[in-house]
């Protein structure tokens, strides 16, 4: 994954320099979106790579010969000049930029970069879905042109401030003092809100890694109050330097970016370390600036040292109030103890008392006395190790100089050797024609063989440069003519399309034939051929230039168009097309996957934890190539317990077991296999490699839980897991929906819970939608006979399949919470169509579909997450709760009813056998 850190050259005038960023590559779109730091969400920018073009940026004078910047020159004549650590790094940089780019503009058609039916190959996804290779039409190569770009390949490795292993690596130091854009000053707001953000006890628990590890502390009542005088001071320093605030240089002297995770104490013991890197002034200041910040450097260490007297004045003040408390408790409690529990007490019982009063009160004294020089000697054990630190450092010094007073005797060494020998062939050498080169002769001669060799390097990458942006733009002159011949072939069967609607709807104002002359039912019948009629096949050379608007599958392996019925066909193909046509005219600012790019490129060598970040990500939707790993990350985090406490290798035990011995539930999950969903792909006939797999799972999860054994239902659930995940993860992800998310008895033979839930769901409608929920109480339609399917098998089948993974994302991530959401959300989207429908057949009929005519699934999602709030989980288990009891009740009841129905039965069977015997007997 290309990802790293580079400084970036921005800023104007005296604050013009190089900025560290972070940046990574997005292959959807060919960006390079740049980030002030692995852990921030929100980018501050991009840079367009696909139109871009590179070369290297010369080096001003003095700033050394060797050139470690580039310049990315992209459209409209805009410049970047991005700066790596190293040459190494900056030639690896290049390399993968231009390879990226020349992939991007030759491989991928324009209507497919954001096709939904050809995602970006990814290594990352597993299950069914990642077998399949995506539809991706190639244009065919120039030979010559790949041999050329081969021959002038410049290769090299990266070091280890680029890649996903450079996250947890410390910043490069940048030649800017300033790191802060008032270019993205909103991104850069919202970063740091994000990063400041406090309320949620997840978001509290939230690490993200920069130059170090902090952890978020809540701090002493001692702390709190050194902090708020420390704020004090800095207010008081605030306004009596008014007229200096507004220099040239904002310097925030109190704060120091990325540590607002670093615990309260820490921060105030280490404001006096702080003042001299934050206050020194940049090499491009002027000599008023400096003279300005030298002051305030100076009026701050004063307000400093006033603050350490004031500090230790409260200590003493403290330390006398306490003593005065101290006494005054020991006089009310003596005076108490005298005039209220002495009376009639013995004189020697009082005089041990006051013997035992003494006592404690030493013992008191005592303890306060240890405690203190507990307190002094872990003050000397603290000042010992900051001693030892500095001795570190000034033994790390030391050696470093020893060090190079070692390289200078060895190079003096050399030198001396060099001049006897020199001095020993000088007279054998002055009678000859050509004396040989001195010592600077021959650096001078290394150094310029290092330089032709630096030339080269740049030449061979130039005159690649050179070629690609050639080819490139022939292929972009040839893409031009194809797309203008697909735009006029495309224009004119728009124009006949307008004609035959023209003459259709003129004939529906003013018919002037009988209804069956007619020439609108001819014009229909011709509509519905073309539009069902399918696309013919065409030349290898304009595959790269087809549209591809309606795939048969669709990247979860469903088919988007059925078969059998034209009509359903027609309706299917209409859907289809209104998806792709959402899908195009989404224009996102950030999209969605480089921002899972850069949360996961953070979180590399740490595990992935529950926070308020990842949450909303989740809900927006995990991008495909990720969907794996995300779903084995929750499903791990719901099943620690249970798989902990397994034996290893648990799965395959039980299912050695299941294919060993026979299993009541064998015989239906036999049954149901091809019943799962036939419309996909991975499960439509006995040979599709996901039926094998349905099955393992389905037999292993009936022996782990025989209570259950087999419902139906549970195979649907196992399909959509094995879409992204493998079996043994599929089964534990079916242990976390049926033993960890859903209630008891939800997939038993009484389907207890799930009735519980159409009652609290009903519950919900009547609070969350009054007008919906009294519609169809007028009309007496019970929608829980539609609804009860969607929490049983959580959408499966009843939306479309964009929209049902996206919940999905949410269901693993938050819980059985989701499924009322979204279930509310199905109805708040549809609810003025459903108002409007005035019977309960035509309501009833309408509830069956709709959900399949929900399309947006963004809207969508606003209204589960946003418009329904608030929902807390704790009322959804209070009237869970409260139903359960009520619906146990009534299965009671029933139960009575249908033993008593049976109790008569026999007795009627009986007498019923027994008047037959009689009449019987009376024959013979």
């Amino acid at each position: 994954k290309l990802c790293g850190y580079l400084q970036k050259l921005s800023g104007k005038g005296p604050l013009r320099g190089f900025r560290s960023r972070w940046f990574v590559f997005d292959p959807r779109r060919c960006y390079l979106y740049y980030f002030k730091g692995p852990q921030e969400p929100l980018p501050l920018g991009h840079l367009d790579i696909a139109s871009a073009c590179f070369s290297y940026h010369q080096p001003e004078a003095g700033a050394g010969d060797e050139p470690v910047a580039f310049e990315v020159h992209g459209p409209g004549g805009a410049v970047t000049v991005l700066k790596a650590a190293t040459r190494q790094d900056m030639t690896y940089w290049l390399q993968e930029l231009q390879q990226k780019r020349w992939e991007y503009c030759n491989n991928l058609d324009a209507a497919q970069r954001d096709s939904r039916t050809s995602p970006t190959p990814s290594d990352f996804s597993k299950g069914l879905v990642a077998k399949d290779s995506p539809d991706v039409s190639i244009l065919s190569q120039n030979a010559s042109a790949e041999r050329a770009r081969n021959i002038l390949a410049v290769e090299t490795s990266p070091t280890d401030l680029v890649g996903e292993q450079a996250a947890s690596q410390p910043a490069p130091v940048q030649t800017s003092a300033i790191n802060f854009s008032l270019k993205q000053w909103s991104a850069e707001i919202k970063n740091s809100m994000s990063s400041l953000r406090k309320g949620s006890s997840e978001n509290r628990k939230s690490v993200f890694y920069t130059t170090e590890e902090w952890e978020l502390l809540d701090p002493t009542p001692k702390d709190l109050e050194d902090s708020m005088a420390l704020e004090e001071k800095r207010k008081h320093l605030a306004e009596g330097n008014k007229g200096l605030a507004s220099s040239a240089f904002p310097f925030d002297l109190g704060r120091i970016p990325h540590k607002a995770r670093r615990p309260l104490k820490e921060m105030i013991g280490s404001s006096k370390n702080r003042t001299s890197s934050d206050s020194s002034p940049t090499e491009c200041c002027s000599g008023t600036g400096s003279r300005l910040v030298s002051e305030l450097q100076l009026k701050y260490q004063s307000q400093q040292e006033e603050l350490e007297k004031l500090k230790k004045e409260l200590l003493s003040q403290k330390e006398l109030v306490r003593l005065l408390q101290q006494t005054v408790r020991s006089s009310q409690y003596d005076k108490y103890f005298t005039s209220h529990l002495c009376e009639g007490v013995p004189k020697n019982t009082l005089e041990l008392l006051h013997q035992k009063d003494d006592q404690i009160l030493g013992l008191n004294n005592q303890l306060e006395k240890l405690n203190l020089e507990k307190d002094s000697l872990q003050q000397e054990v603290r000042n010992l190790k900051c001693k030892v630190g500095e001795l570190n450092e000034r033994l790390g010094m030391l050696m470093e100089t020893i060090q190079a007073k070692d390289e200078v005797i060895m190079k003096l060494s050399r030198q001396l050797s060099e001049c006897e020998d020199s001095t020993a062939s000088q007279s054998g050498a002055m009678n000859s024609p050509t004396a040989p080169c001195t010592s600077k002769e021959l650096q001078e001669l290394d150094r310029l063989k290092d330089n032709l060799q630096g030339y080269k390097t740049q030449n061979k990458f130039l005159n690649k440069e050179i070629l690609e942006l050639s080819a490139l733009r022939r292929n972009a002159e040839a893409r031009e003519r194809e797309w203008q011949a697909k735009y006029t072939s495309l224009e004119a069967k728009l124009c006949q399309i307008e004609s035959k609607y023209l003459i259709l709807l003129q004939e529906m104002k003013t018919p002037v034939c009988s209804e069956d002359q007619s020439p609108a039912r001819e014009v229909i019948t011709q509509l519905l051929e073309d539009a069902l009629k399918a696309e013919p096949s065409e030349q290898p050379e304009q595959a790269f230039f087809k549209p591809h608007l309606v795939s048969e599958y669709d990247i979860y392996g469903f088919q988007t168009v059925p078969e059998d019925d034209d009509e359903e066909k027609l309706v299917a193909k209409s859907r289809a097309l209104d998806l792709r046509s959402l899908s195009l005219s989404e224009n996102r600012e950030i999209s969605t996957g480089v921002k899972w790019e850069n949360y996961l490129a953070s979180t590399m060598n740490r595990e992935m934890m529950r926070c308020v970040e990842l949450k909303n990500l989740i809900r927006s939707g995990i991008p495909h190539e990720h969907r794996s790993k995300v779903w084995r990350w929750c499903v791990n985090q719901h099943v620690k317990k249970f798989k902990d406490s397994a034996i290893p290798g648990y799965f395959q035990t039980l299912l050695q077991k299941a294919l060993e011995k026979p299993n009541p539930a064998s015989k239906q999950i036999e049954l149901d296999l091809l019943r799962t969903l036939p419309n996909n792909k991975h499960y439509s006939s006995p040979t599709s490699e996901g039926i094998q797999k349905l099955r393992n799972v389905l037999l292993a999860f009936s022996w782990r839980n025989p209570d259950i054994g087999y419902c139906q239902g549970l195979n649907r659930l196992v399909a959509i897991a094995l879409l992204y995940l493998e079996q043994e993860d599929a089964f534990w992800c079916l242990v976390a929906i049926v033993e960890v998310f859903m209630p008891r008895d939800y997939y038993t033979k009484t389907l207890l819970g799930s009735q519980v839930d159409q009652r609290v769901f009903k519950d919900l409608m009547s609070e969350k939608l009054p007008r919906l929920h009294a519609h169809f109480e007028q009309y007496k339609v019970d929608y829980t006979l539609i609804t009860f399917n969607w929490f049983l098998v959580v959408f499966v089948d009843s939306v479309v399949s964009d929209i049902l993974f996206k919940i999905w994302d949410s269901f693993l991530y938050e819980g059985p919470k989701v499924i009322f959401r979204f279930a509310l959300a199905l109805f708040k989207y549809k609810e003025e169509e459903i108002l409007k429908l005035q019977d309960s057949m035509s309501i009833f009929k309408y509830l069956r579909y709709f959900t399949r005519t929900i399309l947006d699934a963004r809207k969508l999602t606003a209204i589960a997450f946003g418009e329904l709030n608030p929902f807390p989980l704790r009322q959804i288990r209070n009237r869970r709760a409260w139903h359960l009891e009520k619906v146990r009740l009534e299965l009671t009841e029933l139960e009575a009813i249908r033993e008593d129905f049976l109790r008569e039965r026999d007795t009627c069977v009986a007498q019923d056998k027994r008047d037959l015997i009689s009449d019987d007997e009376e024959d013979s």
